[in-house]
C-alpha cells in the first residue's frame, strides 16, 4: 500500500534549452511556467541550458572573443548533458540543442539513444531573421537542420497554425501551443493597479527586445503627426534604448523584477509588423501581455494578431498608416472604449491564452 502523501516519479524530461532558466520571454512563457504543473503530474524535470547565466550576461555584447568562449563552452557542456541525463523518457528541445552548426546533438538522441524528442518551437526558425539576413552568423546557423530535426521528432510543439504547417511537411505528429499568459500571479490587473490620474497623459506604449525595434521605425512618422494634435507620451520598453527624436518619447530599460509595473504604464499598446514569412512565425506575445493586463491592443494583420483580435471588438487591426492614426487618435481621446476593449482582451487570454486553459493541450506532449 502506497501513502497517499507519496508522489511517484514515473517519467523524466530532459529540456535542453538556449538560455538560462527564467531568464528568456520565449522560455519563461511556453514551457517554464507549467514545470510545477509536470511535477504534481509525477514528472521529473531536469534543465540543461547551452549558455549559463554568466554566458547569457554577456550574450549581446560587442566582444567577439568572449562569444566564441562561452559558444565554445556550452557545445563542451551539451556533449556531457547528452550522457548526464540518459535516462530521461522525453526530451524536450527549444529550438534547438544548439544555436550553431548541424543538428549532431539530435540525431544522437534520436538516432543513438532512441530519445522521444518533443521540438518547440515559436519563430519561423527555419528561415533567416530579417536583422541577419546575408550575414555569416544565419549561415553558421545552419537553418536547413530546422527540418531535419521535425523529421526526427517524437511530437512537435509549434506556437501557431503558420510554423505548425511547417512541422507537418516532416511529422504528422504536431501540436499547436501557443505562448500564453499565467493571468493568475503574474499579468493580473488587479495585482497592479493602476492610479487614476484625470490629467495624466495617455500612454502610447510598446515592448520588445532589440532585434524587434525595426517594427517601430515604419510607426515614427504615425507618432509625430499625432504629436501635432495631442499630448501624449511614447514609452518603448526594451533592452535597448532607441534614441527616437520624438517629443513624445521616453525609454525604460526591460527588467524581469519591474516587468508588468511597467507593462502597466502603458494605455494604448502597439505591435506593428511586416508582411513576409518571417512575421506570419510570430505568436502574438506581445499582444498576449498587453490584453491579459486589460490594456487595449493594437497590431498589423499579420497571422496569429488575426486570430488574437478581433477587430473593432476587442482591439484594432491596422494595415497602414492611416489606419493606425485613425485607430490611435480613437483610443487616445476615448478612456471609456480603452476600458471596454481591455475587458474584452483579457477575456480572450483567460479562454484561449492562459496557462490555466492550455494545461491539458500542454500535458498532451507528453502521452
Amino acid at each position: 500500500m502506497i501513502p497517499n502523501n507519496i508522489t511517484i516519479l514515473s517519467h523524466k524530461i530532459l529540456f535542453l534549452t538556449p538560455y538560462p532558466d527564467q531568464e528568456a520571454s520565449s522560455q519563461r512563457f511556453r514551457f517554464e511556467q507549467y514545470y510545477t504543473l509536470l511535477e504534481k503530474k509525477g514528472y521529473m524535470i531536469c534543465m540543461r541550458p547551452f549558455f549559463n547565466k554568466r554566458a547569457w550576461s554577456k550574450l549581446y555584447s560587442r566582444s567577439f572573443l568572449t562569444l566564441i568562449l562561452f559558444t565554445l563552452l556550452g557545445f563542451v557542456k551539451r556533449f556531457v548533458h547528452l550522457f548526464l541525463d540518459i535516462r530521461a523518457d522525453y526530451v524536450f528541445i527549444h529550438r534547438e540543442a544548439s544555436p550553431l552548426g548541424p543538428p549532431v546533438f539530435e540525431w544522437v538522441l534520436s538516432k543513438v539513444f532512441r530519445k522521444k524528442i518533443i521540438h518547440d518551437f515559436d519563430d519561423a526558425i527555419w528561415l533567416n531573421d530579417p536583422d541577419e539576413k546575408g550575414k555569416l552568423k544565419s549561415k553558421l546557423k545552419w537553418k536547413s537542420k530546422v527540418s531535419k530535426i521535425c523529421k526526427w521528432s517524437y511530437k512537435i510543439s509549434a506556437g501557431n497554425a503558420h510554423l505548425a504547417q511547417f512541422a507537418r511537411k516532416n511529422n504528422n505528429n504536431v501540436i499547436v501551443n501557443p505562448t500564453t499568459i499565467d493571468t493568475e500571479t503574474l499579468h493580473n490587473p488587479v495585482l497592479f493597479q493602476k492610479t487614476e490620474i484625470l490629467d495624466k497623459k495617455t500612454v502610447i506604449g510598446w515592448t520588445g527586445t532589440h532585434s524587434t525595434l525595426q517594427y517601430l521605425e515604419p510607426m515614427l512618422p504615425v507618432i509625430e503627426k499625432l504629436e501635432k494634435l495631442y499630448d501624449f507620451e511614447f514609452l518603448v520598453i526594451a533592452n535597448i534604448n532607441p534614441n527616437y527624436e520624438l517629443k513624445s518619447f521616453r525609454f525604460v530599460p526591460w527588467n524581469k523584477q519591474t516587468e508588468i509595473a511597467d507593462l502597466m504604464k502603458i494605455d494604448i499598446g502597439i505591435m506593428p509588423l511586416t508582411k513576409d514569412d518571417w512575421s506570419e512565425g510570430k505568436c502574438g506575445f506581445k499582444l498576449l501581455q498587453y490584453m491579459a493586463l486589460e490594456i487595449p491592443a493594437i497590431a498589423s494583420p499579420v497571422g496569429v494578431n488575426t486570430e488574437i483580435i478581433s477587430d473593432q471588438v476587442n482591439g484594432y487591426l491596422c494595415d497602414s498608416n492611416e489606419e493606425w492614426f485613425c485607430a490611435l487618435q480613437l483610443l487616445i481621446g476615448n478612456h471609456e472604449l480603452r476600458m471596454k476593449l481591455g475587458k474584452l482582451g483579457r477575456k480572450k487570454v483567460l479562454e484561449n491564452y492562459s496557462t490555466i486553459s492550455n494545461q491539458a493541450n500542454f500535458l498532451s506532449l507528453f502521452e
